[in-house]
Parts: structure tokens; C-alpha cells; sequence
């Protein structure tokens, strides 16, 4: 049986929550960085408001000496020195997190064909609309997520998103194909009584929460699969296939990073690693050489 009596909550974390509120962070990154000033809080076994540089030192230390990944230690750094900075107020300690340079691997990318046969693999309309959105206006799982009924504008076609990364708002794109997908999964949604005017645009299995990021992994690994796809993909694949697929398509950077929502230009500009139809166009200077194989001439040695 549930217990009627609420959890009480520290002073320290609730104002760490008050922090990230005030800066609008989104769920997810609230979520994570609770749990990482957790691990720093369980390191020490005492309040974490105590801790001297000396013991920040020695957490990294530890943390490396378990083997946790570069990408993993860096978001615990950035957790900390959040904390340390904006709920502390103590930006000596800060100066001791150090984040580790990683070289990004190359993101997995479909080919258009393959992202037709994944969404068509889907298993239901919602389910198909969910990820048409992830792949269509290029957003990240937590945005799909986290989009309104009233945050789909029709008139200006566009999708607003209220808290990107780092609570930031943007406008994402709004395709027409993509509009009238998201019509057709209205009418379906408000026969089953899931869609409401002020409600979740994808709800979960209750419609007063929307559908978390694990379920839309689920249903792209399940999609995948059935599909045939033997790539590893997730909901942030498609969000891959969006941005490489619009840099193919001759779209320019600075465009796409404002689509995305990047805060950095290199960060977009990382994608023309992985767009081989535009590597394919580029012609090489040496083709403008004429130079020819010539016939009789000794294969050396």
C-alpha cells in the first residue's frame, strides 16, 4: 500500500530543484542531476554541502578507478559544478572538476529508405506519429516527450518547444506531411478519449502523463526489428537521420543548427562527417587534371 505521507525533502536539495527551476531545466536533466549529486553525496556518507577540494579530487579519482565512461564522468562534472556554483555558492570547488576530452564516435544514420520501413514497422498510430515527429522536426526524445497538444501550430507550421536542452525554447519545423499525420492521430486519439485540447500530444498509458523516453526507445528498437534493421538505433538515431539527411540535401549548417536547437555551430557541423551523399557530390580537384592510365607504360615494381 502506498504510503499517504509525503517523502520530506532536504533544504539543500530542494534548493538545488529551485535552482533548476528558476533556469527551467528540463525533467530529464533535473532527474540527472539529482541522482549525480547523489553519487557524489553517497561518496563522502554525509551532506555534500561539507565537502572539502581534497574530496572532490578524490572522487574523480575513484570514479576513474571504477572504469566510469569519459561521457558519463562529464555529466557528473557538470552536475557538480552547478551545484557547487548555483546552490552553494562555492565556485573554489568548481575550479577542482575537471571534464575529460573524448573524441564523439559517429552517430548511427539510416538512409531515407530505411527510416520509411521503420516508421511503417510501427505498431500503432500513436506510436507512429511519435517517432514521424523525432525524425520530422528533428527533435530529441525528451522533447517528443514533453510536446503539448497546443504546442502544434498549424498556422505558423511549426512545433513550439517549451524546454529544449538547457530549458531552452525553440521552434522546430512542422512539415506538411507531418501535419497531416498528427491530424489523422487527433481524430484516432480523441475517439479513444487519450487527446485532449490542454493535454499530452503523445500520453502515456494514462493520458495525464505523457509517454516517457524508455517507452519511445522501446518502440524504435521493437520498430527496428521488424523492419529488418540490424543497425543499433534509438529515439536520438532519428534525430541523426534528420540533421545529416537535411545537410545532404544541400540545407545550410547555420539552418540546421537553429533547427536542432545547438547552442554550438561544431557541434552541427560534426554531421558532415556522417553525410556520405554530400562527400559523394564533391568533386575532387584531381578529376579536373584529365589525367589518364597510360597504355604501355611499366606497372613498376
Amino acid at each position: 500500500m502506498t504510503s499517504l505521507i509525503p517523502v520530506a525533502v532536504s533544504p539543500l536539495r530542494q534548493r538545488l530543484i529551485d535552482e533548476m527551476e528558476i533556469r527551467r531545466f528540463g525533467r530529464e536533466t533535473q532527474r540527472n542531476y539529482l541522482r549525480d549529486v547523489g553519487r557524489f553525496a553517497t561518496f563522502l556518507g554525509r551532506s555534500p554541502d561539507t565537502a572539502t577540494a581534497e574530496e572532490v579530487r578524490r572522487f574523480q579519482v575513484e570514479q576513474l578507478d571504477l572504469g566510469v565512461p569519459v561521457p558519463t564522468m562529464n555529466s557528473i562534472v557538470s552536475a557538480l559544478r552547478f551545484f557547487f556554483t548555483q546552490a552553494l555558492d562555492r565556485p573554489d570547488l568548481a575550479r577542482k572538476l575537471v571534464r575529460t576530452h573524448h573524441e564523439r564516435k559517429l552517430p548511427v544514420v539510416l538512409s531515407q529508405d530505411e527510416v520509411a520501413r521503420l516508421l511503417d514497422a510501427t505498431t500503432c498510430l500513436k506510436h507512429q506519429a511519435a517517432l514521424s515527429v523525432a525524425y520530422g522536426a528533428g527533435l530529441r526524445a525528451a522533447e517528443v516527450s514533453a510536446l503539448k497538444v497546443r504546442d502544434v501550430d498549424s498556422e505558423r507550421m511549426l512545433l513550439r518547444v517549451e524546454r529544449g536542452k538547457g530549458g531552452r525554447y525553440r521552434n522546430a519545423m512542422l512539415p506538411v506531411g507531418l501535419l497531416d499525420l498528427l491530424r489523422e492521430w487527433w481524430r484516432v486519439g480523441r475517439q479513444e478519449g487519450v487527446l485532449h485540447v490542454d493535454g499530452w500530444l503523445f500520453p502515456g498509458q494514462h493520458y495525464l502523463k505523457p509517454l516517457s523516453t524508455r517507452q519511445l526507445h522501446r518502440v524504435v528498437v521493437e520498430a527496428a526489428l521488424a523492419a529488418g534493421i540490424g543497425k543499433r538505433v534509438g529515439p536520438h538515431t532519428l534525430r541523426h537521420c534528420f540533421a545529416t539527411h537535411l545537410l545532404e540535401d544541400g540545407i545550410d549548417v547555420r539552418i540546421i543548427q537553429a533547427l536542432l536547437g545547438h547552442a554550438r555551430l561544431d557541434t552541427t557541423a560534426f554531421y558532415t562527417k556522417v553525410a556520405t551523399r554530400t562527400l559523394r557530390n564533391v568533386a575532387s580537384p584531381f578529376d579536373r587534371l584529365g589525367v589518364t592510365a597510360m597504355e604501355g607504360r611499366s606497372p613498376g615494381g
